[in-house]
This record gives structure tokens, C-alpha cells and sequence, in this order.
């Protein structure tokens, strides 16, 4: 196995144990991993970020399914929103710049760090 591919895969390790302990928090993972590590631009991080999300929180879903840990009405209603939301962001996303684009996420997550220590 290359290198990168070992990088690959331990990136996807480690955003698959975030993801199925905090939830779809893989995102924090892989887009710093993906431009840091292996030099994507900052937008084709995000959207690769979240075509990886995807299986990784279906597996999430089922163990969490079998678990009955999941509210099924609120879950379908914040879905719902969701979907209108990732379509919007997934159309502007390309035309963020990738300097805005990386500080804003680095706010959103300082920010959500921030408020979770102090909650």
C-alpha cells in the first residue's frame, strides 16, 4: 500500500469514529485533512467531504436505528430543512472564495468548540 493511501485510509478511520461518536462530525476531520494533508482546494475538500460523509453516517444510522436512539418525527422534520439547505450550499459553494471560505469554517468551528465547553 502508497503512502497516500495509507494517509487515505487513516484519515477515513479516524473521520468514521467521529462520525459514529459525535455524529456526522467527520466533516471537522476531513476538510482540514484533505486541504492540510493532501492539498485539496478548500471546495472540492468540502464537497469530498460530504460524498464520504454520506455512507459513513448511513452505518451510523443503522446502529444507531437498532439502538432506538433516533426521534423519527424530529429527525424527518430537521431532514427536510436539510435537504433544501445542502442544495442551496452545494450551488454556492464554488463561487466562495477559498480564503473566505476556510476562515469561515474555521469560525463555525471555534465557535461550536467554544459554545460546547461553556454550555
Amino acid at each position: 500500500m502508497g503512502k497516500n493511501n495509507f494517509k487515505l485510509l487513516l484519515i477515513g478511520i479516524i473521520t468514521g469514529i467521529v462520525n459514529g461518536i459525535f455524529g456526522s462530525g467527520g466533516g471537522m476531520i476531513i476538510v482540514p485533512a484533505l486541504v492540510l494533508i493532501l492539498g485539496l482546494k478548500e471546495y472540492k475538500a468540502h464537497a469530498t467531504a460530504i460524498s464520504i460523509i454520506l455512507p459513513i453516517s448511513i452505518i451510523s444510522t443503522i446502529v444507531y436505528s437498532f439502538n432506538n436512539s433516533i426521534p423519527l418525527k424530529l429527525s424527518l422534520y430537521v431532514m427536510a430543512g436539510g435537504l433544501v439547505g445542502s442544495f442551496i450550499g452545494a450551488k454556492i459553494l464554488k463561487k466562495i472564495p477559498g480564503n473566505i471560505l476556510r476562515k469561515v469554517f474555521g469560525f463555525v468551528i471555534i465557535y461550536t468548540a467554544i459554545r460546547m465547553i461553556f454550555r
